[in-house]
């Protein structure tokens, strides 16, 4: 991955005005790459003098609570003082930060459809982004967002603009993004770039702790639950799908973020080539993919749940009920196989 050099000339242009109301939007249920590249990157715009407010669409997991700066990130659907609508309709400038359809944003993709003209800066590393941007950061061979970021800002501003704070959450996006550094584009680059992070004295340890070793007993005892109880394998093997309900959740005081990395388990069994976990929400049911090697989930949720997103992770939703939705995912995985999507 290089940073396209015309492209940052364009973005100086844009920032060059002083004292510019800029907004950072990432995706719905963000996880620790959409948050820590926001956080990193509004630190890099407000030390150019800008005012800057970080937008999500709802809360963020509570493991990630102890980030630098994260208590002034906003959440659309726990705003109760309008400031959301404030900020969209003042703005000048909206980045977007790992993610790249406004649709993903839900509720607040609609405010910003309807409340602002601002230019809009796409910052991601998702396949096929559609038009509608004024300048494109889109880099999918990036193993996350908080790369990119790490990229642009040595390029822009030089390794020692970048704090301990910038470089704690920065980790933390690529940490959270490559599975602990075991999967997605584990580049010599990304590599040097850790340890650039590492030089600003991060406690590497300790991210690691506040970020996996944080859950509470009932995550606990929901993953246990979710692996012997609902864990069904298909497919001669190959496939595995969990599924979880409200009702089931709600046993387990289910938290926002409790859900994160279920998926991954059944690919530690050695001959598993696709995953699939199915969450029930009130409204749909948000269907989350992990495969290995060659096998293309981000293809097989585009074809077959209007979702998408990389190679070997990817997710969609169904709006029809769980066991609909089950009867889908194993006809859709026997005519993926038939096409030799599973080879």
């Amino acid at each position: 991955m290089e940073i396209r050099q015309e492209d940052l000339k364009q973005l100086s242009g844009l920032l060059a005005n002083p004292r510019q109301n800029i907004v950072i939007v990432s995706h719905t249920n963000p996880d620790g790459d959409a948050v820590g590249s926001s956080l990193a990157w509004r630190d890099v715009l407000e030390r150019m003098g800008h005012r800057v407010t970080c937008l999500i669409p709802n809360k963020y997991p509570y493991f990630l609570d102890w980030m630098p700066g994260i208590d002034t990130v906003v959440s659309f659907k726990n705003d109760e003082t309008g400031l959301t609508r404030r900020v969209v309709a003042e703005a000048d400038l909206i980045f977007c930060l790992d993610f790249n359809a406004i649709s993903r944003l839900e509720g607040l993709g609609e405010v910003i459809e309807t409340n602002t003209t601002a230019r809009r800066i796409l910052i991601d590393h998702h396949l096929s982004p559609p038009p509608g941007f004024d300048l494109s950061f889109s880099y999918p061979d990036a193993s996350s967002t908080a790369f990119v970021v790490y990229s642009m800002i040595e390029k822009m501003l030089g390794i020692k603009a970048i704090t301990k704070n910038m470089a704690e959450v920065l980790y933390v996006g690529m940490m959270t993004d490559t599975g602990n550094f075991s999967f997605s584009f584990l580049t010599p680059a990304l590599y040097r770039a850790v340890a650039v992070l590492a030089e600003t004295g991060i406690d590497i340890p300790s991210i690691h702790n506040n970020v996996y070793n944080a859950y509470t007993e009932g995550r606990a005892r929901l993953f246990g639950y979710a692996i012997n109880r609902k864990m069904e394998v298909i497919h001669d093997g190959t496939v595995a799908y969990m599924s979880l309900l409200e009702s089931e959740m709600r046993r387990f005081q289910f938290q926002p973020g409790d859900s994160e990395g279920f998926v991954n388990y059944p690919l530690t069994i050695k001959r598993m080539k696709l995953s699939a976990i199915f969450i029930a929400h009130r409204k749909f049911i948000r269907i989350s993919l992990r495969s290995r090697g060659g096998v293309n989930v981000d293809l097989f949720a585009r074809k077959y749940f209007n979702g998408g997103g990389h190679r070997n992770a990817a997710g969609g939703k169904s709006f029809v009920s769980m066991r609909e939705t089950i009867e889908h995912f194993k006809r859709s995985i026997e005519e993926f196989a038939a096409e030799g999507g599973l080879d």
